[in-house]
């Protein structure tokens, strides 16, 4: 018996001892904002929280609430050093295609009409960039990509605005951690990367990619709510003679054919339903105008908007300042999925022997995650996405943050990547990893 007994308070023991060990590991606090330090150095990252002009139909509204709590409670913390928006801020593309945009004025007012709508978040953010001790840190995404730094300022005073000599992109590195790289992750997107080479003839100056006409033919769907297509799409076949740049228009269509199959509008196709009057378009466009079509079944394929834009990827990701080359037929055909922009956090960062980041944050693709893995070097590597805050997110979470709380000069020190979501107003941890570099 006493062999037993002894046994038994082993047992207890080291469940104590591991539950003490397990709290330290993760961190006692039930604040994901505290560190149980005196030091303020976490970095909170947000993303894509698509703030309309539009509360009718604008994808962030019944979540205000949480968001402006959120925020709250983040200036209130005594350890948070900075906090990064990894864009999609404010969102100029979920737009219902038979809106006008800018309402016949000009990119200042519509702005200055998203501020308005969402005046509560908007005053939260400038009461934590006004109090002076957290840095608010702006990254631009696809969703705001031809947004004016001028017209940020103009509604959030005094913010670091992260960008890159191309418009509508920026990487970004908090100041003291160059191992951390944060970006939206549209660069990688054929859909979403900026395009400042197709329709130049037709809107002098724009990099408005495919996607935007995308995204304002799905907000008309959801307006609508259509449930079936009242029209057939005109069938297209790969061109039997045809050439490589003929096969990836192909793959292009397929695109918008699954576009159309699953976001289907009350409109015919050749209906000029799409009002644009941004960024150089002018003119009212048919999702007809969007197509490849072909005269003949096997002929040669033709498009009217983004004409050749299979063959000019390469050059666009240069622009662009893509590390690495992504091939064109797999950045056509896997560009609705959102593990192909994890799969480019691995590829431009970790496997780029020109990279040394350590620990990559996307946004964009709205599906929360921590994927760790190694790098071109063997080392340990952490990519998350942050997430999103629009009211639906089918079959995925939203309400989305990820708090970075680096290493000290501890050797046992490690730097921790947690991810959140804030459903029901409680900080529910998601998942976490961490390294030391």
């Amino acid at each position: 018996m006493k062999i037993f007994y002894t046994i038994i308070i082993i047992i207890v023991a080291f469940f104590i001892a591991f539950a003490i060990y397990d709290r330290s590991h993760l961190g006692s606090s039930t604040s994901p904002f505290t560190d149980a330090g005196k030091e303020r150095n976490m970095v909170v990252v947000l993303s894509d929280l698509h703030l309309g002009a539009d509360l009718a139909y604008a994808e962030f509204n019944k979540n205000t609430p949480s968001l402006e709590k959120l925020l709250k409670q983040i200036k209130a913390s005594p350890n948070v050093k900075e906090l990064v928006i990894a864009g999609d801020l404010l969102d100029e593309w979920y737009v219902p295609a038979p809106v006008n945009t800018y309402a016949g004025k000009d990119q200042r007012d519509f702005v200055q009409r998203i501020a308005t709508s969402n005046k509560g978040v908007i005053s939260d953010f400038n009461d934590i960039i006004q109090s002076g001790k957290i840095r608010v840190t702006y990254v631009p995404g696809n969703h705001d990509l031809t947004i004016a730094a001028e017209n940020i300022d103009l509604i959030l005073p005094g913010i670091h605005q992260a960008r890159d000599n191309e418009q509508g992109l920026g990487t970004y590195s908090p100041a003291e951690f160059p191992k951390i790289a944060i970006e939206h992750g549209h660069r990688y997107n054929f859909f979403c990367a900026p395009d400042p080479i197709s329709n130049q003839d037709i809107a002098p100056g724009t990099i408005m990619p495919p996607g935007y006409f995308f995204t304002r033919i799905a907000a008309l769907h959801i307006l609508e709510n259509a449930t079936q297509p009242d029209v057939t799409m005109p069938v297209v076949t790969p061109n039997v003679s045809g050439d490589n740049s003929q096969s990836l228009l192909f793959a292009y269509w397929k695109l918008w054919q699954w576009t159309m199959d699953n976001l289907p509008i009350k409109e015919k196709l050749d209906d000029k339903v799409i009002v644009t009057n941004v960024d150089g378009f002018t003119e009212k466009y048919s999702v007809s105008d969007l197509l490849p079509y072909q005269q003949v079944a096997g002929g040669q394929l033709n498009v009217k908007l983004y004409k050749g834009i299979q063959d000019t990827w390469k050059e666009r990701q240069i622009l662009n300042k893509v590390p690495v080359n992504i091939p064109v037929a797999q950045a056509i055909e896997r560009a609705s999925l959102a593990e192909e922009t994890d799969d480019q956090a691995k590829a431009q960062y970790f496997m780029n022997p020109k990279s040394d980041k350590r620990i990559v944050i996307f946004g964009h693709t709205h599906d929360a995650k921590i994927i760790p893995s190694l790098n071109y070097q063997g080392q340990k590597s952490i990519y998350a996405n942050s997430g999103t805050w629009i009211d639906r997110n089918p079959n995925l979470t939203t309400m989305n943050f990820i708090v970075i709380t680096p290493q000290n000069a501890a050797t046992t020190s490690q730097t921790y990547v947690r991810l959140y979501n804030f459903e029901n107003n409680v900080a529910t941890k998601m998942s976490e990893d961490f390294l030391r570099y």
